[in-house]
């Protein structure tokens, strides 16, 4: 899910288990894509080969599109019920990720990159799609990474986790209880994806990589930062002056998207224009925190 995740409340008197419903997301999505001529790999949550990580729960669906096809599933998804709630731009840091919502089905995370997969999201897509496997999902037929792919790839999930839970439980049965064997596979698969940047959080060698544009979006997914840090990250992973420049833009804008999710309704012009004032004070006051934490830390 996207690095700003949305709570999936059942409607009232929704008797539907969700792992069910999210099962029919799987399906609905994979329909759009036939009836579309797109590819997408379903990964992660209902997805995922059970005998990976035992007893795992999922709270929405997850699928990447081949980059190509992203703009017109987008299009398609729209015209069957599913609304468009987070963006791409502000999905996360990695801007890999827009979330819809569907009345029915909940929640949809869709890819139009992997983090960490490389060396281009056209690339990792084609590699991926090369060894694909299927799975019922919701009773409809549907693409899927190989299992030793689908490792590696929940692996680089969990290199963003930091202290969650969830992540270090991946990180334990993916890793640290699995064989030789298994590692190797693992190892074979962030090889194909260029994914070792990603991948050395995983194996406590991420400061290796300092020289790469795209450590410190790194450090600050993996050990936390402030928004500031974040969007230092960003610009300094973006390529080209241009690409920079853009994102340092918008880093001045207020996210309207998750204002509104935050919320629970539509925001007003006027809430816009006041949290436009009220970020950079509350990111000032975080910096600050942050420093002082740090100075405190070694002084001890």
């Amino acid at each position: 899910m996207a690095a700003r995740e949305v709570a999936e409340v059942p409607a009232a008197g929704a008797t539907v288990p969700l792992e069910v419903r999210i099962g029919f997301a799987h399906a609905s999505v994979q329909w759009i894509a036939d009836r579309c001529g797109a590819d997408l790999l379903h990964v992660k949550g209902a997805a995922l080969d059970p005998t990976l990580v035992p007893d795992r729960g999922f709270s929405d669906a997850d699928v990447l599109v081949r980059p190509a096809h992203v703009a017109r599933v987008l299009a398609e998804l729209r015209q069957h019920g599913w609304e468009l709630i987070n963006s791409f731009a502000y999905g996360s840091s990695f801007e890999h990720s827009a979330t819809l919502r569907h009345h029915d089905f909940g929640l949809l995370d869709l890819h139009r990159l992997y983090p960490g997969a490389g060396p281009t999201p056209e690339a990792a897509f084609a590699t991926l799609w090369s060894e694909r496997r299927t799975t019922t999902l919701g009773g409809r037929s549907c693409a899927v990474p190989a299992r030793g792919a689908q490792a590696a790839l929940l692996l680089l999930h969990a290199a963003r986790g930091g202290a969650d839970p969830k992540a270090a439980r991946d990180v334990d049965y993916l890793w640290h209880r699995a064989t030789d064997d298994e590692r190797q596979q693992v190892l074979d698969w962030v090889d194909r994806l260029d994914a070792r940047l990603g991948f050395s959080v995983i194996l406590g060698e991420l400061d290796e990589h300092r020289d790469d544009p795209a450590y410190d979006l790194w450090r600050v997914a993996a050990r936390g930062g402030t928004r500031m840090e974040e969007w230092r990250a960003r610009v300094r992973a973006a390529r080209g002056l241009r690409a920079k420049a853009h994102v340092a833009g918008r880093s001045v804008l207020v996210n309207v998207e998750h204002l509104t999710i935050v919320r629970g309704r539509p925001v007003s012009r006027r809430e816009v224009i006041a949290e436009f004032f009220d970020r950079p004070l509350r990111g000032a006051r975080e910096q600050l925190a942050r420093l002082r934490s740090a100075r405190q830390g070694r002084n001890r």
